[in-house]
């Protein structure tokens, strides 16, 4: 099975020796329609409120993890001035033997032109005794201003594995987008060690695919035949077992999970019948003790009668069309 490593995973480290970081700082972007999803999904996944461009956090995640971060820098060098951390710079104990490096400039609390950019990483990586390449460095390095201080270490820059799964054998047109559902795996399960995700709705597969690419322990099922083997065949495509979707009704379920990712079905056209939404709302309440419930409509007059509580809401916006995701306990 094809899976990334968990949110503890090192990458370019600098070496054994070398101070442990104090914190990580992250960049990220969103677009403006995606803005509630990606400040929900950040704060609950690094526990911290991000900021306008980067986010501080004492967790240590991989940037992967998420469609909404860029780089990810080790704070092992802090500093108040630009001049205190060139002399720290310079006495660090890099011990590259050999490796070749790279420094990069993030944007934080503190934006530089492209050339400003150049010019603070040419004048940080002069104090590395080392050979610096730009294409395909051994090590990468950031550096960036935050929090009131320049801060510098090892940086690892996130690569877009959401991006990949875009490209699914099977396709349907009201499926959440892989973007989205990184982000909505994200919110369900931002811990994902020992824990057990269900998608009792899972279509095509698209939130099983980015809950399994994430390591977490995760089973759909589908009252759909057709959805169940498109899951299955997207599964296969991707390296993960088709053995994580079942044919079943979700209002027929047994067992115990620790979350549950409910994308409720809709139509444009029409609304889903009251009773229908009633049993869906308390076959996921048996399931598990949590819940991300996905809606075009309002179904907060549903909840106290299924025994759920709402804890937090966002909308997620494409265009006209939009739905909200809720946190229900």
């Amino acid at each position: 099975m094809k899976q990334l490593p968990p949110q503890s995973e090192e990458i370019n480290p600098l070496n054994g020796t070398n101070p442990a970081a104090s914190s990580w700082l992250y960049t990220y972007a969103c677009h403006e329609d995606e803005r509630e999803l990606c400040a929900l999904e950040l704060r609950l996944l690094l526990g911290e409120h991000p900021g306008r461009r980067h986010v501080e956090s004492r967790l240590q995640v991989a940037p992967e993890r998420s469609p909404f971060l860029h780089e990810r820098l080790a704070v092992q060098l802090e500093a108040e001035t630009l001049e205190e951390l060139e002399e720290k710079v310079g006495v660090f104990p890099f011990d590259l033997d050999g490796a070749t490096f790279k420094i990069r400039y993030l944007d934080a609390d503190q934006t530089e032109t492209y050339e400003g950019k150049r010019a603070l990483e040419r004048r940080i990586g002069a104090r590395i005794e080392g050979k610096a390449d730009m294409k395909r460095p051994d090590r990468l390095y950031g550096l960036a201003y935050s929090k009131g201080r320049w801060v510098f270490g090892a940086c690892a820059a996130g690569e877009s594995v959401w991006l990949k799964h875009s490209s699914k054998p099977r396709q349907y047109s009201t499926a959440l987008s892989t973007r989205v559902a990184r982000a909505v795996v994200n919110i369900a399960a931002p811990r994902i060690e020992g824990l057990k995700l269900v998608d009792p709705c899972c279509g095509i597969g698209t939130v099983l695919i980015e809950a399994l690419s994430m390591g977490i322990e995760a089973e759909g099922f589908d009252l759909n035949p057709l959805a169940v083997s498109g899951a299955r065949e997207n599964l296969k495509h991707f390296g993960f077992p088709e053995e994580a979707v079942h044919p079943a009704d979700m209002r027929q379920l047994e067992g115990r999970y620790d979350v549950l990712i409910l994308d409720l079905p809709y139509n444009l056209c029409s609304v889903l019948p009251e009773e229908e939404l009633l049993d869906m709302l308390r076959s996921a309440r048996r399931l598990a003790p949590k819940a991300i419930i996905l809606t075009i409509e309002d179904i907060l007059p549903a909840f106290g009668k299924s025994g759920w509580t709402l804890k937090e809401a966002c909308s997620i916006y494409k265009g006209r069309f939009s739905r909200q995701l809720l946190i229900a306990e």
